[in-house]
């Protein structure tokens, strides 16, 4: 029986549920105070759009909570991780596990099991339903809180630069070669940065190199003259779809092969796409995180709950697991700016914190 990983069916099972109750009951409580403090800070903000009430305040909540869900799960684990050892430890089972000849390594085996789970799990939700609330959320309120978009993959007040010109697009939707701009503006900018020229048209497509401006109208800032032009016209003949893609490209907001697609669009445009690169392999690292939580969080499940230092034993366990993340989210900082590559950051707190966690563990208990 020491010899395997899981020794006992009903010891698994029993700590198993335990702590994945616990994981629910931490993550409810959570989510919904946050959810709480989030909508009171953004509610005035929503009913402010000319028609919207409680349906579009429940429609925020619906596209708010995937967020919150995916954000605190891992704290959720780590928080659940003390609460379930510390009441086993209290409840003198852990001694009553070791004297049976279980290493720590197999008292904690069912913890292990339910992270891994809820890793596999956070993955998933994050790519079929946290992206698509994050894209439809972000472009709700770049419309100020309007009519709901219908397509999340709508870009919304997008300014780009055409050199010393300028060009404005009011929502671009599409890919690649087939964007669409509507509501256009162009402005022809002079050396001393004055505009000299407006270009507005209803609608823009790709005209390799450019965008035709369909039916567009030119506004003369000197002579102050409007002109209608009754043919299509190619303007921002500097402007690539790429551009656009950099500009708008968000990683919280398009799954993992979306994301691929969009950073190889950028590389094969010639721009640096370190930061993209990191976020990418943090969409695997970071679900894998939840399956650090018991082994950061097992100081709390040894020691003698008597001796009066259990306590301090579940502060040192929530201190490792909050220390994780604050390390995780520099290490993927140093890497947006340069100084670690995209792999090295989103990987290498993984990999230190399960070094520690190992080491913490073998040295006191085993």
């Amino acid at each position: 029986m020491q010899f395997e990983f899981f020794p006992s069916r009903t010891m698994m099972l029993y700590i198993g549920k335990m702590f994945a109750v616990r994981i629910v009951a931490v993550l409810l409580m959570l989510v919904l105070i946050l959810q709480t403090l989030d909508l009171l800070s953004e509610s005035g903000r929503i009913l402010g759009a000319q028609g919207n009430g409680q349906a579009q305040l429940m429609t925020y909540i619906g596209l708010r909570v995937p967020q919150l869900v995916s954000r605190f799960l891992p704290y959720s684990v780590l928080l659940a991780t003390i609460i379930t050892l510390m009441t086993l430890n209290q409840n003198s089972e852990v001694i009553a596990m070791k004297a049976a000849g279980l290493s720590a390594h197999q008292v904690l085996a069912p913890l292990f099991l339910v992270a891994a789970v809820a890793s596999a799990f956070t993955f998933a939700f994050n790519e079929r339903v946290v992206t698509r609330s994050s894209a439809t959320l972000k472009a709700w309120q770049a419309v100020e809180y309007g009519a709901v978009p219908v397509d999340s993959d709508v870009k919304a007040n997008v300014w780009l630069q055409d050199g010393p010109n300028i060009l404005f697009a009011k929502s671009i939707a599409g890919r690649g070669a087939a964007m669409k701009m509507t509501d256009v503006s162009w402005y022809r900018r002079d050396p001393t940065g004055m505009v000299t020229e407006i270009v507005r048209t209803p609608s823009a497509t790709f005209a390799r190199p450019g965008w035709l401006f369909q039916s567009p109208v030119s506004f003369d800032a000197q002579s102050a003259r409007r002109t209608a032009a009754t043919e299509a016209r190619v303007y921002a003949q500097a402007v690539e779809p790429a551009q656009i893609i950099i500009r708008r490209a968000d990683a919280d907001a398009e799954s993992l092969a979306t994301l691929s697609t969009s950073i190889t669009a950028i590389r094969d445009a010639g721009y640096r796409t370190s930061e993209l690169d990191g976020k990418w392999w943090h969409k695997i690292s970071g679900p894998l995180s939840a399956l650090l939580m018991p082994l950061l969080g097992a100081v709390a499940a040894f020691g003698l709950a008597r001796s009066g230092h259990l306590f301090v034993r579940a502060v040192i366990g929530m201190g490792l697991g909050f220390a994780y993340f604050v390390v995780d989210n520099a290490a993927l900082a140093m890497g947006n700016f340069g100084g670690y590559s995209p792999m090295l950051a989103a990987w290498a707190p993984f990999f230190l914190f399960l070094l520690i966690g190992e080491t913490v563990l073998i040295r006191t208990e085993e």
